[in-house]
């Protein structure tokens, strides 16, 4: 597979986890963001997926790796002010991250 072919998966996917993340939102939630913010936000929290370690750490016995979802929307919502003077509620963060992380589940 080429670099470009992996470009597109690597959209393909990021697609598929919006839609998800789009439909498992309570409709209140979802409402306030646009698809282009849940874009946003999947990017950023894969940042710190991969900065924090939490890629690398040991899973428990049944194969889970333990995350804080305070921790990882405190990052997106920090990151998000910084670069976008974006304000997001760290409740709807940690449902977002929570839907991103179930989509691997499905």
């Amino acid at each position: 597979m080429n670099f470009e072919d992996e470009l597109l998966q690597d959209a393909q996917e990021d697609a598929f986890i919006v839609s998800h993340i789009q439909t498992s939102l309570p409709a209140e939630v979802a409402a306030r963001f646009e698809e282009e913010d849940l874009y946003y936000i999947l990017d950023v929290c894969n940042e710190y997926f991969s900065e924090s370690g939490i890629l690398e750490s040991e899973a428990d016995d049944d194969g889970f790796v333990e995350i804080d979802l305070t921790a990882a929307a405190q990052y997106v919502a920090d990151k998000a002010r910084q670069e976008r003077d974006s304000a997001y509620a760290i409740e709807d963060l940690e449902l977002i991250i929570e839907a991103q992380l179930n989509y691997g589940d499905q």
